[in-house]
C-alpha cells in the first residue's frame, strides 16, 4: 500500500496540548514531510526550483486538470501490481516457470507444479515487500526534489519493468522478478507525489485525496480487465502484446510531468496563512504620498492576501484547528507521543504493538491474495469453483476499496482509536475463520470482509501513527513500520513452502496461526490503547481542575445583604 491512506494534508493543523487556538499555525511544526530521515525542527533551505507555490498562482483551470491527470494516471499505475490474483492464470496458461517442474509432474499434466508455484508467488511477494520499503527513499526524494522529479522517475521505472515483462521469455535471465518488481516501484513513486494536489483546492483537499486513493484501489483491476481480453481473444492477446501498448502509459506520465504538473510542490494552509500574517505586517502608516514604491508593493500583498483567503476560506487556520482538535479529542491517544524524539518513539509500546500487528497483518494479507486460488482449490475440492472464486475476488478487489473509502473517513473521525482497532481486531478474526472454513457461503462471506478489511486497515495504521506519534517523525515512523511489514512479507515463500511439504497443500494450518498471532497482538494492542486512553483522560481531568479558578457566588462576601 502507499504511504498515505489517511493523512489529509501535507500538513495537520491541530494544535500542541496547551496551546492557544489563537496561534497561528506555522508551517515549521506543522507540514507533514515525506521524507523518513529525521530533520531538524527549522526546515532545510532549499533551492529557488524547489520552493513551494501557491495555488493562486496557477490558473484555476489548469489545477483542475492537474487533478483530473493524476488521477487518471493513478488508476493506471498506483497499485497495478496487487492485481496479482487476475494476472496470475495468464501467466500460468502462458506456461511462465513451467520450467521448473519435473518430468513426472509434467507427465501428469499437473496445471502448476510445486517450484512453478512457488517462482510465482516469489514474484509478487518481492513486488509487495519492494512497494513496501520503497517508502523510505520515495519520502526524502519527494522532499528534497520536488514532485515532478518522483513523477518522472516513476515514469522510468513503469517503463523498465512492462519493457521487462514484455520481453521476459526471450531474455537470457529471469525477466518476470524484476520485470514485476520495477512496476511495483513506479507506482509509489506517482502515487505519492500527487498527494500534494490536495493542496491545490486546500476547501476541497479531503475529496482530492479520496478519489486518488480511489484511483489507488481501482487500479488492481487492470489486470483483470487485460485477462478478460486475453481470454476473449482465445490467448492470441498475449502478455508481451499487452505490456508493450502499456508503456502508453509511463510515456503519458513523461509527458504531462514535463508540461502539465507542479514543479513543486503546491503550499499548505499552514504555509499560506503563515504569508497572510507576513503581508499583515505592512501598515499603511508605514506608506505615504513619497512612496510610490512602497504603495504599490502593498497593493500587491493585500491582492495576494485576498486570493489566499478566497483559497481556504478564511485569513486563519481557527476554523480547521477547531475541528481538528474536535477529532482529535475523539480519538482518545491524540498527542501521546507527541514531542518525543524519534528514537523514544520507536523504543516504547505504541511502537511495537502496531508494528507487530501491521507485520502480521499485511503478511496475511499478501499471502491470500496470492494463493486465493490455490486455497480454495483444495478447501472446496473443486478447481472450478476455485476459478469461479478467483474471479469473484478480482472484481470485488477495487470495488471494496471504492466503497469502503467514505465510511473510512466518518468512522475514523468519529469514533475513539481503541473502538477503531477493537473492531480491525474482531473483522480480522471473522476473516481468519471464514477463510478456515470449506464451504461456498464462508468464501464469498470472506472475501467480501477481506475487500473492505483491507483499505480499512492500511487507512487505520496511517491514521494511528499520524495521532499517537505526530507529524515531525512521521516520516521515520510510519515508514519503519511498513519496511519492517515489507521485509517481513519474504516468510511467505516460507509459508508457502510449509503449506505445500508439510500439510500437503492444506492452508488451515497456516491459516490458524497467522490467525493466532494476529488475535493475541491485536488483542494486546487494544489493551494497551484502551488503558493509556483511560489514563490520558484522567490526566487531562486532573490537569483541568488544578488550573480551575475559584468561583465566588453573588453575595458570598456580604452573608448580610442575602
Amino acid at each position: 500500500m502507499s504511504l498515505l491512506e489517511r493523512v489529509t494534508s501535507f500538513e495537520s493543523l491541530a494544535p500542541e496540548r496547551g496551546r492557544d487556538l489563537s496561534e497561528s499555525p506555522s508551517s515549521r511544526d506543522r507540514k507533514l514531510s515525506f521524507s523518513p530521515l529525521p530533520e531538524s525542527w527549522d526546515p532545510p533551505m532549499v533551492t529557488e526550483g524547489q520552493q513551494p507555490i501557491g495555488a493562486f498562482e496557477v490558473p484555476y483551470a489548469k489545477r483542475i486538470w492537474q487533478v483530473v491527470i493524476a488521477v487518471i494516471y493513478c488508476l493506471f499505475a498506483a497499485g497495478i501490481v496487487f492485481g496479482y490474483a487476475a494476472i496470475k492464470p495468464v501467466l500460468i496458461r502462458e506456461q511462465v516457470y513451467r520450467n521448473f517442474c519435473t518430468p513426472d509432474e509434467i507427465k501428469r499434466g499437473v496445471r502448476t507444479c510445486y517450484e512453478q508455484e512457488i517462482h510465482l508467488n516469489l514474484m509478487f511477494t518481492i513486488a509487495a515487500v519492494g512497494t513496501n520499503v520503497a517508502a523510505l527513499p520515495i519520502g526524502h526524494i519527494l522532499d528534497t526534489y520536488g514532485p515532478r522529479i518522483c513523477g518522472i522517475t516513476g515514469s522510468f521505472l513503469l517503463a523498465i519493468g512492462a519493457l521487462l515483462f514484455a520481453f521476459a521469455s526471450q531474455l537470457p535471465f529471469d525477466g518476470y522478478i524484476p520485470g514485476y518488481l520495477f512496476l511495483a516501484l513506479g507506482g509509489p513513486f506517482v502515487f505519492i507525489s500527487s498527494f500534494q494536489l490536495s493542496n491545490a483546492f486546500p476547501k476541497h483537499s479531503g475529496l482530492i485525496l479520496a478519489l486518488l486513493t480511489g484511483a489507488f484501489d481501482s487500479s488492481s483491476a487492470l489486470f483483470l480487465i487485460y485477462r478478460i481480453i486475453y481470454q476473449w481473444s482465445g490467448g492470441t492477446f498475449w502478455p508481451k502484446k499487452f505490456f508493450l501498448v502499456y508503456l502508453v502509459v509511463p510515456v503519458f506520465i513523461l509527458i504531462v510531468q514535463i508540461f502539465v504538473m507542479p514543479k513543486a510542490s503546491y503550499k499548505t494552509i499552514g504555509e499560506l496563512v503563515k504569508q497572510v500574517e507576513e503581508a499583515d505586517d505592512v501598515y499603511d502608516d508605514q506608506i505615504d504620498e513619497n512612496t510610490a514604491l512602497l504603495r504599490d508593493e502593498h497593493q500587491q500583498r493585500q491582492s495576494v492576501v485576498s486570493e489566499i483567503t478566497d483559497l481556504i476560506g478564511s485569513k486563519s487556520g481557527v476554523t480547521h484547528l477547531k475541528k481538528e482538535e474536535k477529532k482529535n479529542k475523539i480519538s482518545g491517544v491524540w498527542g501521546a507521543m507527541h514531542g518525543k524524539t524519534a528514537a523514544e518513539q520507536i523504543a516504547s509500546p505504541w511502537f511495537i504493538l502496531i508494528a507487530l500487528f501491521t507485520v502480521i497483518q499485511m503478511t496475511r494479507i499478501n499471502f491470500f491474495v496470492a494463493t486465493i486460488r490455490k486455497q480454495y482449490e483444495f478447501l472446496l475440492g473443486s478447481y472450478g469453483a476455485a476459478v469461479e472464486i478467483n474471479t469473484f475476488f478480482d472484481i470485488a478487489l477495487p470495488l471494496g476499496g471504492l466503497l469502503a473509502i467514505p465510511f473510512i473517513g466518518v468512522v475514523l473521525d468519529h469514533t475513539s482509536t481503541f473502538f477503531v482497532l477493537s473492531a480491525l481486531v474482531a473483522i480480522a478474526t471473522t476473516i481468519g475463520v471464514l477463510g478456515c472454513l470449506p464451504y461456498t457461503w464462508a468464501a464469498y462471506s470472506n472475501i467480501c470482509l477481506f475487500v473492505l478489511y483491507r483499505p480499512f486497515y492500511y487507512t487505520t495504521v496511517s491514521d494511528f501513527s499520524a495521532k499517537v506519534f505526530g507529524f515531525r517523525t512521521f516520516g521515520t515512523v510510519y515508514g519503519l513500520i511498513i519496511c519492517l511489514a515489507g521485509l517481513f512479507n519474504f516468510t511467505q515463500s516460507g509459508l508457502d513452502a510449509v503449506t505445500h511439504m508439510v500439510f500437503n497443500g492444506d492452508p488451515v494450518p497456516v491459516n490458524i496461526i497467522l490467525l493466532s498471532a494476529a488475535f493475541v497482538v491485536g488483542t494486546a494492542l487494544c489493551g494497551f490503547v484502551g488503558y493509556r486512553a483511560y489514563q490520558m483522560r484522567r490526566e487531562i481531568l486532573v490537569h483541568e481542575a488544578e488550573w480551575t479558578r475559584e468561583t465566588i457566588m453573588p453575595g458570598a462576601q456580604s452573608p448580610d445583604r442575602l
